[in-house]
């Protein structure tokens, strides 16, 4: 069979060793192709955008800080809290397989077990169960041997209860300020001006008087 152009000529093969190790390039290369999702879905990630975009929307700056850069905190905040589960995928799995110490498949077992304590330790027991019982899943004695297709929306959603949780906190002093200067505004009659136009200069002012991105950081830290 002629070779296609950037393909090796050994691609096509009928040598089923060869065809193995075609098999295991299309699955890497689809694993690599669902990697943004892994980050969205398997990490920190989802947590920590959903919080600073509630400080945004508390504070009433629109566009301030824009989508730019709070994503960019973001993951870089996600790199710093999983840098050590994947520090123990690449001294437990990635080396080890790349020194042909371990299989491809033990690879991927050990790379799943740290990256499932983390999202079990964050995961709801009741999230937990629901997927389970859902997929008629027998509850394992060990996280290691939880499935993902039932772990991975279980933690999504416990990570979308507790990004929720903080939101409303952070919400709570700003809306003090909303309706304490509505309340003035009605009582001078100024029904007219918009309380937000008001409110913002006095939230801005709360939020870097308290060094709020500091302690949102904090409080994001604290909670893994």
């Amino acid at each position: 069979m002629n070779s296609i152009p950037g393909i090796p000529s050994g691609f096509f093969t009928n040598q089923p060793q060869d065809v193995a190790t075609t098999v295991q390039l299309l699955i890497l290369l689809t694993i690599l192709s669902l990697a943004p999702a892994i980050i969205i879905l398997m990490t920190s990630f989802t947590r920590i955008i959903i919080v600073l975009s509630f400080v945004r929307t508390s504070l009433s700056t629109q566009q301030m800080p824009p989508n730019q850069v709070l994503v960019g905190l973001a993951l870089f905040l996600t790199f710093f809290i999983m840098a050590p589960v994947y520090g123990d995928v690449n001294t437990h799995a990635i080396q080890p397989y790349l020194k042909g110490k371990i299989s491809q498949q033990q690879a991927i077992k050990k790379a799943e077990a740290p990256v499932k304590e983390f999202m079990a330790k964050e995961t709801r027991q009741k999230d937990l169960n629901l997927f389970m019982s859902y997929g008629k899943y027998r509850m394992p004695d060990r996280i290691q041997d939880i499935p993902l297709t039932a772990l991975v929306p279980a933690f999504t959603i416990s990570e979308l209860k507790t990004a929720f949780q903080m939101g409303f906190m952070i919400f709570i002093p700003f809306l003090v300020i909303d309706m304490v200067v509505s309340s003035i505004l009605m009582a001078m009659g100024m029904m007219m001006l918009p309380p937000v136009m008001i409110s913002l200069p006095f939230k801005i002012l709360l939020f870097v008087m308290v060094d709020g991105w500091y302690l949102i950081v904090e409080s994001l830290l604290k909670s893994f």
